[in-house]
């Protein structure tokens, strides 16, 4: 299990085409303008600054993530594109962009009502901020996750671990429209197949969700604590006729113009 956890983008590309998918259709409703610099901030593996890349072919492209485990994939799979380790919350770096592109990354991080208007205010005027955040904390997938943390031998560690508050799109509309002459915001919600059932559930959240519980335990509680997941996951999720699950996955879409 440690080395599932150190090798984060191999488990997290096990499902590229379903984590990608969102990142295309937020993309797809930015407004159409000439972009000449553009910033994936959380770029993980590089699956989203590819996608960045088709829509400006002629801007100059950056990465930004937390994790240099990601950081290497990325440069492997994009090498003409300038990718560096950095926590997003500390970015400061001089410099504005026509676009700034955060895709599944925002949930993690905290203080969006100071963070938000930061990365506005790194746009050009006309500029766009599009974002996409998971927003599946009332899902079984994410219920379960706390239940099982809250009943073993390791729920003191985990307490308070895991989000559980949705995200409300009317306080970032809010938010945003005073910087903003637009800010279109919408909730999606994606039923992914999952045809290797309950233990498919387990290998999607391994690569995202798990990882904050399954950082806190040892080699044998993780793997404990994946099996009661997964039993409670087979449990909690109707089969399909083939033995797989369809796995609903509801996200918020955000896509902001500076005035």
């Amino acid at each position: 299990m440690t080395d599932s956890l150190d090798r984060f983008a191999q488990q997290y590309l096990k499902f590229e085409d379903e984590r990608t998918r969102p990142v295309r259709d937020l993309l797809a409703a930015v407004p159409q303008a000439p972009l000449s610099s553009v910033i994936d901030l959380g770029c993980g593996p590089g699956n989203s600054t590819e996608v960045l890349g088709a829509l400006a072919p002629n801007a100059a492209i950056r990465g930004l993530d937390a994790s240099a485990d990601m950081i290497e994939a990325a440069r492997k799979r994009l090498p003409a594109v300038r990718f560096d380790v950095m926590d997003i919350t500390q970015w400061d770096e001089p410099g504005t962009y026509d676009l700034i592109l955060s895709n599944a990354v925002m949930q993690w991080l905290p203080s969006h009502d100071t963070l938000f208007p930061k990365l506005i205010g790194k746009l050009n005027s006309g500029g766009h901020f599009a974002v996409q955040m998971p927003d599946n904390v009332d899902e079984p997938s994410h219920r379960l996750m706390r239940e099982v943390a809250a009943n073993g031998p390791w729920a003191d560690r985990l307490k308070n671990t895991g989000r559980t508050a949705h995200f409300d799109p009317r306080h970032y509309y809010m938010l945003l429209s005073p910087l903003c002459s637009r800010v279109d915001v919408w909730r999606t919600t994606y039923y992914h197949p999952m045809r290797g059932g309950a233990d498919a559930v387990v290998e999607w959240f391994k690569g995202s969700a798990l990882r904050p519980f399954l950082a806190a335990l040892n080699d044998s509680e993780r793997d404990a604590f994946l099996a009661r997941y997964r039993d409670a996951v087979a449990a909690g999720y109707p089969a399909l006729d083939d033995g797989g699950i369809l796995l609903p996955f509801p996200r918020l879409f955000i896509v902001a113009t500076r005035k």
